[in-house]
């Protein structure tokens, strides 16, 4: 069965597009009849991010939820890995976070998860799928057997002393000039107050959020404005998450960034040397670069590929044991503690190794010279373009001109209408000939088949 609204990370399109009350409104009909089990007064966590069309498809989710006998805990703005660890702490049934992660304010989501805090399996979406194409009107609860809804407070403090929690009791991040970017999105309070819990010099950007602003010129995935503060405030890290807080990207003292690859090279070289690494490996996505997998080797560590999706990641690691994994793009996954990626709990990962090394981050954070890496996305409005003769050809022939000195990857977005072209080698100017060849392919048969 083909997914009609399951991506890689939930449901995801334009808010009032594809991501309709109406749509919202079935699937929490659809994810509340399927997670009915037992005799017990079944509840659901919702939390989400801070745009505009939150309320719009918050409260559509709670008729849904609510209409199959559902009860509702609505926390509000905050993090999805709170969001999942709060599912699984407040003993719910459900966890949903509404966010489009790291899209602009136009786009949103649906990202939902199981009772021990875990996104949902490909099998158990294909089955909401399924309910999402039938009438659910004979399902629905008797009048007396409805759910109630309601908002809770509190919650943000339990995330907080989770967070603090992952860190050794003596640990103390005083003495650390910290510039936070919290993206205009969920974590726009719980992490400046817990980095100055911890004892950090606070500078925050990106915590006013007004429901158009999240991600825009901000967050991992627009770092400029964190490296010109950091380096304005002289401060000694900058910390980027995105919408979600998901995700992050560090930037050091200098202003230059810091991608997931280099955070866990960080990570996995500090938990190895303390006997934390569960295997002698950890496990990251066909993105990652060549040189994290020959830092990685040079330690005496594997690297484990997956397909894209912080959600394979995680699923390779709960199947062989691996208790570290993550994306290039900045989900870093840590199963000791979380059960998805958590940017904050990473990036705290990191300072720790900072404040037990005292050296700048600019060293502990360069643990690897990336490899030329070179990523051209093309944009494409109906069709197949990769199905196409003239692609595959110009894939093949890639394929055997960096063969040996370097890595091809050509795949399908999990989120928009997106071929992504990636390639990476010794050579850079090899690989940007062969990546601008099969975009040139590409984009001939997108515009052949619009």
């Amino acid at each position: 069965m083909s997914r009609n609204y399951f991506g890689t990370d939930g449901i995801r399109g334009r808010a009032n597009g594809l991501i309709t009350p109406e749509l919202a409104l079935k699937v929490g009909q659809a994810a509340g009849l399927l997670f009915q089990r037992g005799e017990h007064r079944h509840r659901v966590v919702i939390g989400k991010d801070t745009r505009l069309s939150g309320y719009m498809i918050e409260y559509a989710m709670v008729a849904g939820f609510t209409s199959v006998g559902m009860d509702v805990l609505l926390v509000g703005p905050m993090p999805t890995p709170a969001v999942a660890m709060l599912t699984k702490s407040m003993r719910a049934d459900l966890g949903v976070m509404i966010s489009a992660s790291h899209n602009l304010f136009e786009d949103n989501g649906i990202k939902l998860f199981g009772p021990q805090g875990f996104k949902l399996s490909d099998d158990v979406e294909k089955q909401i799928e399924q309910l999402l194409d039938e009438s659910l009107d004979k399902k629905l609860a008797q009048s007396a057997s409805l759910g109630r809804a309601r908002r809770i407070d509190g919650v943000h403090d339990r995330y907080i002393e989770f967070a603090k929690r992952t860190l050794p009791r003596d640990l103390s991040l005083d003495g650390l000039r910290v510039v936070v970017d919290c993206a205009n999105g969920a974590a726009y309070k719980v992490v400046p107050e817990a980095l100055w819990e911890l004892g950090a010099d606070v500078i925050s950007i990106g915590v006013e959020p007004d429901g158009f602003n999240i991600n825009k010129e901000c967050g991992s995935t627009s770092p400029e404005a964190l490296c010109r503060k950091v380096r304005e405030m002289r401060a000694d890290i900058g910390i980027a998450l995105d919408g979600d807080a998901d995700r992050v990207i560090l930037v050091d003292e200098r202003g230059h960034i810091v991608d997931g690859d280099q955070l866990l090279a960080v990570i996995a070289q500090s938990w190895k040397e303390d006997g934390r690494l569960a295997q002698p490996g950890i496990v990251a996505t066909v993105m990652s670069n060549l040189g994290l997998e020959r830092f990685l080797q040079g330690q005496g560590l594997e690297l484990v590929r997956t397909p894209v999706g912080d959600r394979y990641v995680l699923e390779r690691m709960l199947a062989d044991g691996y208790n570290l994994g993550g994306e290039q793009s900045g989900h870093i996954i840590l199963s000791d503690y979380a059960t998805t990626g958590d940017g904050f709990v990473a990036a705290l990962q990191v300072l720790a190794t900072v404040q037990k090394l005292r050296r700048p981050v600019s060293e502990v954070c360069h643990k690897f010279d990336p490899l030329p890496q070179i990523l051209k996305n093309v944009r494409y409005r109906s069709g197949k373009p990769l199905d196409a003769d003239a692609v595959k050809s110009a894939i093949d022939t890639g394929q055997k001109r960096l063969n040996g000195h370097g890595r091809l990857l050509v795949r399908s977005s999990g989120t928009e209408p997106v071929i992504r072209v990636m390639g990476e080698g010794d050579d850079r100017n090899l690989v940007e000939e062969v990546v601008d060849e099969i975009v040139a392919a590409v984009g001939n048969a997108a515009a052949a088949a619009a």
